[in-house]
């Protein structure tokens, strides 16, 4: 599983940089999500890695 924290504001972004961490689930600064490490997740993190900070974390 991956932990996905949102650092940084969006705002000044392109449309399709907020698209993909609307759809990762990051809404607020500091909001966290978890999910499974898998190809998908991982290129919208790639296109991102400016405003999140990722962990590695044993699943539920």
């Amino acid at each position: 599983m991956l932990k996905i924290k949102l650092k940084k504001s969006y705002i000044g972004n392109p449309e399709k940089l907020r698209r993909v961490l609307r759809s990762l689930g990051l809404r607020k600064i500091g909001q966290t999500v978890m999910h499974p490490d898998v190809p998908v997740i991982r290129g919208m993190i790639n296109k991102v890695p400016h405003l999140v900070d990722v962990e590695e974390s044993k699943g539920e």
